[in-house]
């Protein structure tokens, strides 16, 4: 009980600094800007916050294995775009199929995830038996997924949408989105998979040491196939999650996306270093990372600057995780 370690000022910093600042400007925000802390803007941050949740622990995965995944923001666009092209209203007058009627929006669901997860299936195969490093074999698959999605779309604008699927933005259930219960129920499903399965725990290990967990009889090859895989299925949820709420989609969707996902995972916790990282971890980052955001723009800062606020938070976030993992070794 008594040997409880006390945190220096400077171990509390190194840990927390960057959430504690962010905080700080998220309170003074609420304090010099009253419609700051509305209850129609914080609906709004969480609606926002919910798709960017699913990204994040998506890509979470991939960084716990000491990887990273580039085509994410490219891959929530396809998952959009096919989305798209499957509800949309029988009199839309630009319907991409004509003749084809919306199908119900569980099922248009399943098939946008079965589809991206296919193509995150092959870049975990490359990433673990070909050996091609996750920067470059996503980076890869991100070429590869805009292309195919706008040769598919012809790159041209979706919309018309059925109510049903624009309804889970609109509708809610005890006083919240539908969309923020969708992320919910994500959370506590890789929760769950994180804490509870033998995969999880095969994730720590690889990201901890991939040579040493091989020799303890972790399918090394199997589970990295399998994180990507599930990452990319998240990708396109995340696409079917944000066309709903923009009652429209193109291949620009989610562009970028996958930077801050990164970031805001490595401003919770999640260790780029690999082995270490949590779903609250995931939750913290994108909850801190939107509402800096949010605060800035109330704030009336720069939209540019904003940019460059966030690229040094960034390598603030980044260089603290370093100095950490360096520490430990």
């Amino acid at each position: 009980m008594g040997n409880k370690k006390k945190l220096s000022f400077k171990e509390i910093m190194t840990n927390y600094g960057v959430i504690i600042i962010m905080v700080c400007l998220i309170v003074f925000t609420g304090i010099t800007r009253p419609n700051f802390l509305t209850t129609n803007n914080l609906t709004n941050i969480l609606a926002t916050m919910s798709f960017r949740l699913v990204i994040a622990l998506g890509i979470a995965g991939c960084i716990i294995t000491a990887g990273c995944d580039l085509s994410a923001g490219r891959m929530i666009g396809f998952g959009g775009c096919i989305a798209g092209t499957l509800l949309q209203k029988m009199d839309y007058s630009a319907k991409f199929y004509p003749n084809m009627k919306p199908l119900n929006i569980w099922l248009a669901l399943l098939i946008v995830m079965l589809i991206c997860a296919a193509f995150g299936l092959v870049t975990g195969f490359f990433i673990a038996y070909l050996n091609v490093p996750p920067f470059i074999s996503t980076m890869a698959m991100m070429e590869i997924v805009y292309g195919i999605c706008s040769i598919y779309t012809n790159a041209t604008p979706l919309g018309g949408y059925v109510s049903e699927y624009t309804g889970l933005a609109t509708g809610k259930f005890l006083g919240m989105s539908y969309l923020v219960w969708i992320a919910i129920i994500v959370g506590v499903i890789t929760w769950f998979i994180f804490n509870m399965t033998r995969h999880g725990k095969y994730m720590y290990a690889i990201g901890g040491n991939p040579q040493a967990a091989e020799v303890a009889g972790v399918p090394v090859k199997k589970t990295l196939i399998i994180i990507y895989a599930k990452a990319a299925a998240m990708y396109g949820l995340a696409g079917f999650m944000m066309g709903a709420k923009a009652g429209g989609a193109s291949v620009q969707l989610g562009y970028g996306y996958e930077m801050e996902a990164i970031a805001a995972c490595t401003i919770g916790g999640v260790s780029v270093t690999g082995g270490r990282g949590k779903v609250s971890s995931a939750l913290v980052g994108v909850a801190v990372f939107e509402f800096l955001k949010a605060a800035l723009q109330f704030l009336g800062v720069n939209a540019y600057a904003q940019y460059i606020a966030l690229g040094v938070i960034i390598f603030i976030a980044i260089s603290l995780d370093i100095r950490k993992y360096i520490a430990r070794k």
